[in-house]
C-alpha cells in the first residue's frame, strides 16, 4: 500500500511518456520444459497478470499504460511471439492477453538452451517501444546457456539504452533430502545474477519448481511494475545495481 501511494506521487512524471513501461516476458520452452511444466508456465503468467494486486497497478493510469509483450525461446533461432505488444488500459485488454496466452500452441521445443540469443531477440523487440518511460526484459528459464552467444559476452553496446534485464529461474522442486537439487537451483540463480541480469535495480526471482511459477511470477511483476519505478527492491531473490 505504501509503494502504491508513492507511485501515485510519480504520476505527473510518468504522464510525460507514451507508456509507463514496456515489459517483454521471455518464456523458456526448450526440451528441458515438458508439456505439463509448459502449461504451468503459461497458466502461471495468466494467474500473475490477473492477480488483484497486479491489476491494481496495470490499470492505474490508462492514459500512459503499461505495454506487454510475451515471446517463447529455446534454441538460437527459435523465438515465437505469443502476445504482440499490447497496451493495457482496461480489463478488456487484459482479457484479450489472457485469451491469446491460453490459445497459443507451443513453439519449437529445441533440445538446447540459448539465453544469449533470447536476450538479443528481447532487445530487438524492446527497440520497437522507444517512447516508454521504462523498458524491461524478463527472462524465465530452468537451465544455463549451452549454445549460441554467451550472455556474459553480450556487452552493453548491444543493449538498448535504459533497458533492464531481470530473471526468473525455476528449479526441479526435489529438495526433500536432495541437496544436489537445492545446490543446482542456487547455482542457476547465481548464474543469472552474474551473467544474465543487468541494469540498475535488476534482480532474479526464484521458483522452486513450475508449481511455484505463478506465485513467483506475481512477485516478480509487482517488483517490476511498482518497486522498480520507485527505485526500490524487495528482500526476496537477488539483485544487482
Amino acid at each position: 500500500m505504501i509503494r502504491l501511494c508513492l507511485l501515485l506521487l510519480l504520476l505527473p512524471q510518468l504522464a510525460q511518456a507514451v507508456c509507463r513501461q514496456a515489459l517483454s516476458l521471455a518464456l523458456d520452452v526448450s526440451s528441458s520444459v515438458d508439456d505439463s511444466e509448459y502449461r504451468l508456465q503459461i497458466e502461471g503468467v495468466i494467474a500473475a497478470l490477473n492477480a488483484p494486486t497486479v491489476q491494481q497497478i496495470l490499470f492505474l493510469q490508462p492514459e500512459t499504460p503499461i505495454t506487454l509483450h510475451v515471446f517463447e525461446w529455446s534454441g538460437p533461432v527459435n523465438h515465437t511471439i505469443v502476445v504482440p505488444w499490447t497496451s493495457i488500459t482496461s480489463p478488456a485488454d487484459l482479457a484479450r492477453i489472457t485469451a491469446q496466452l491460453r490459445a497459443h500452441e507451443r513453439g519449437t521445443k529445441a533440445p538446447n538452451t540459448a539465453i544469449g540469443s533470447a536476450m538479443l531477440a528481447g532487445f530487438t523487440y524492446l527497440e520497437q517501444q522507444p517512447d516508454c518511460w521504462m523498458r524491461t526484459l524478463d527472462i524465465s528459464g530452468d537451465g544455463e546457456t549451452n549454445t549460441g552467444p554467451l550472455p556474459e559476452e553480450i556487452g552493453d553496446d548491444l543493449r538498448p539504452e535504459g533497458v533492464i534485464v531481470n530473471g526468473l529461474v525455476v528449479g526441479s522442486g526435489n529438495f526433500f533430502g536432495d541437496q544436489v537439487s537445492l545446490q543446482s537451483l542456487e547455482d542457476l540463480r547465481d548464474y543469472y545474477l552474474e551473467n544474465v541480469i543487468r541494469g540498475p535495480g535488476s534482480f532474479v526471482e526464484v521458483a522452486l519448481d513450475y508449481d511455484d511459477y505463478a506465485a513467483t511470477m506475481e512477485r516478480k511483476l509487482l517488483r517490476e511494475l511498482a518497486a522498480q519505478i520507485l527505485g526500490q527492491s524487495s528482500e526476496t531473490g537477488g539483485s544487482k545495481g
